[in-house]
């Protein structure tokens, strides 16, 4: 699906504010994008940013023009680009915004722009910097920032922008549309999880990194039916080996994450999703004991991937502590 499409039909208030700022010329200096992991802020934030330099806009982005392709070569000089998932964002990276728009533009529109993707991976003097840019940003400077976790945005980036929340949309939806795409119906139903966006569900059930850490994900579950001795060698001798990355790390530790949030609600007579896991489901809430204990824990160490970790020693913990008061 097109980002326009996206927005009219899914994020209609961020479309229309945008359009009805755009049209009357009574943009913000910079705009905040918040929304949950796997929603497609960064694509976001770029098409909004190519729609005030497009060539041909109709209101936004035609995406067809010289200046939007130029765009997407990453060809155009007056629009800079740092994304978070890179890591970190550091004060270097603000201040080369800082030089690059303390001139005129190159481009004869006259307009600059600066995205930042993920805006709490910035370091502390990044952000101090971009404080200090976004407070007086001189004439024609625009910023497109987003963020997955707004909680952990400064209030005084917060309150220097303009900020379009992204509406979440029906997992079932997702998973119809990730199905629809191609996408298995397990893969759709568990990447929905933490991705609530089809295309996004789609190019990750494609990717290398899922398929080890779907592979890793299968070969443990089957391993607890069978013996807590079972689960900590398979984690050993198939599992550990193969999650080299914090990326493979992080897709694993999320998916589990579904499962015992199933498990939970199973647990308690409620609806699950992976209803491509129903069996193993059941089979799972007669061998482990405390479920909610054992998800707070591989919660946290989703959470203690941010902090570089050792994956190995980070893996054998959570299968220890999801063993060790197995039935």
């Amino acid at each position: 699906m097109q980002i326009e499409q996206y927005l009219e039909k899914y994020q209609p208030v961020i479309y229309k504010t945008f359009v009805n700022a755009k049209e009357s010329d009574k943009l913000s200096h910079a705009y905040l994008l918040s929304g949950s992991t796997g929603m497609p802020l960064k694509e976001t934030a770029m098409y909004l940013a190519k729609s005030l330099i497009c060539d041909e806009p109709h209101p936004l982005a035609c995406n067809t023009c010289i200046t939007c392709l130029r765009v997407d070569e990453g060809n155009y000089p007056d629009l800079i680009v740092f994304d978070g998932e890179d890591g970190r964002i550091k004060k270097e990276a603000v201040q080369k915004i800082v030089n690059s728009f303390d001139r005129t533009a190159l481009e004869e529109k006259g307009i600059m722009i600066y995205v930042i993707h993920l805006v709490e991976k910035m370091t502390t003097q990044a952000v101090n910097a971009l404080l200090k840019f976004l407070e007086e940003p001189g004439r024609n400077i625009f910023a497109f920032l987003t963020t997955e976790n707004e909680s952990k945005v400064l209030p005084t980036i917060i309150s220097r922008s303009q900020v379009l929340r992204f509406r979440e949309i029906e997992r079932q939806e997702i998973i119809n549309n990730a199905e629809s795409a191609g996408v298995l119906d397990e893969d759709a139903e568990l990447l929905s999880g933490f991705y609530n966006d089809s295309d996004a569900i789609k190019n990750v059930a494609e990717s290398e990194d899922y398929k080890i850490a779907k592979q890793a994900l299968d070969d443990q579950l089957n391993s607890l039916l069978i013996s807590s001795d079972d689960a900590v060698f398979t984690c050993q001798k198939l599992i550990i080996p193969v999650i080299k990355t914090y990326d493979i790390a992080r897709l694993y530790f999320k998916m589990l994450a579904e499962v015992f949030k199933d498990l939970l609600n199973l647990s308690v007579g409620g609806d699950i999703t992976l209803k491509c896991y129903d069996n193993i489901l059941h089979e799972l809430l007669a061998h482990l004991e405390h479920i909610d204990k054992s998800l707070l824990i591989i919660l946290s160490a989703i959470n203690r991937l941010d902090i570089n970790v050792n994956i190995p020693l980070l893996l054998d913990h959570v299968v220890y502590e999801i063993t060790k008061e197995a039935k």
